[in-house]
């Protein structure tokens, strides 16, 4: 017989993105937002501000390293990063999931440049980094949130290279060690690991990226949006608090009280344990069922946040047994990403409590034997 379990998850949120809100979070901790009032006024800049200034703490960014906040999320944030800067040399681009191929179709097909080599990989497997050139520029994302695969180290990127390293790593910051030092554009979003809300993304940059935005001009016109640049100068301000268009200050509140919530359980080093924790949880689960199993099959290049699974079970049957979840308060959200291999994802960044991934797996294991 089949038996049901009996209790459920307190947050059965497990989406990738959006992600669960931190432990904790109530609609209260955002009372002190200044709704109603300018973001250039004295109050909104300094809420803004605070939250620049308590990212590049918790992360532990270098000093020299600017940190804005731009908009339209991390998307926003590396088309950005790449509409001002590339052109001036080659470019690497490393892409092994949904993402980090758009990119790569983006410097391909819409800025149109040529000096472009690709390395691909599949879902679930990562590219040979060898050849690639640190004299060209570098454009990937550290980990695939599509694919379950984040990149275990920057070996390949060399501390005397020429070209600027840019990385997208919406899925790894808060929950992976960043060697800031071996990058020089860095992007990631408020939705990810803190689960913070959609809209805004964060944009860092290296002394090296600000050199080349004040050296370069692309030869394409630059959308206001993507502007970063006055009298051939980098717009200081928009790393000061003055986005380049209006942020909402709600989100930007939630964003404080996430990093708030994040200075609460020991910062960067409490975030990535919580991190760490929930995906063993799901490793040693996948170890004891032969059933599931890691759509990375090397170990070493696992996401320790969008863990992506695959299951032994057909289409209709896998249907089901994500809707049996849903319908159970179980788990949300934990279809595998469209153009993904079939199976599932589970998010496992800080904001997911370790015990609600074991009370979510049992409902995993009971759901598979229902449908079979």
């Amino acid at each position: 017989m089949n038996k049901k379990p009996n209790t459920k998850p307190k947050n059965p949120n497990f989406s990738s993105g959006p992600c669960a809100k931190h432990p904790g979070f109530t609609l209260d901790a955002l009372k002190d937002a200044p709704l109603g009032r300018s973001h250039r006024s004295v109050l909104g800049k300094s809420k803004l501000q605070e939250s620049i200034e308590k990212t590049k703490e918790i992360l532990g960014i270098p000093e020299d390293y600017l940190v804005g906040i731009v908009p339209a999320s991390d998307t926003g944030a590396i088309e950005m990063a790449m509409w001002n800067l590339l052109g001036a040399r080659g470019i690497d681009v490393i892409h092994f999931d949904a993402f980090g191929k758009s990119w790569a179709v983006d410097i391909i097909k819409e800025l149109k440049l040529n000096n472009v080599r690709e390395f691909s990989a599949e879902y679930g497997q990562l590219p040979d980094l060898s050849d690639v050139h640190c004299d060209n520029d570098l454009v990937f994302t550290w980990n695939g949130t599509t694919s379950g695969v984040k990149i275990p180290n920057a070996d390949f990127i060399s501390d005397d290279r020429k070209g600027l390293a840019i990385c997208d790593a919406t899925s790894a910051v808060f929950a992976m060690d960043i060697p800031w030092k071996k990058l020089d554009v860095i992007t990631f979003s408020w939705q990810k690991v803190l689960g913070g809300e959609a809209g805004h993304g964060m944009l860092i940059m290296s002394p090296r990226a600000v050199k080349r935005l004040e050296s370069y001009s692309p030869q394409w016109p630059m959308p206001k949006i993507f502007k970063m640049k006055k009298d051939g100068k980098i717009a200081k301000e928009i790393f000061e608090g003055s986005t380049i268009n209006t942020p909402s200050m709600l989100c930007n509140e939630d964003y404080l009280d996430a990093l708030r919530w994040s200075e609460s359980i020991g910062g960067l080093s409490g975030l990535i344990k919580r991190s760490m924790d929930n995906f063993k949880t799901i490793e040693t689960f996948v170890e004891k069922h032969p059933w599931i199993d890691f759509l990375a099959t090397d170990p070493k290049i696992r996401s320790n946040t969008s863990v992506c699974l695959t299951l032994d079970l057909p289409t209709e049957k896998r249907k089901k047994m994500l809707k049996l979840m849903e319908e159970e308060k179980a788990a949300y959200d934990i279809n595998s990403y469209k153009t993904a291999p079939e199976g599932i994802r589970v998010w496992c960044g800080a904001t997911v409590e370790k015990q609600d991934i074991d009370i979510m797996l049992s409902w995993l294991e009971w759901a598979y034997n229902e449908v079979n």
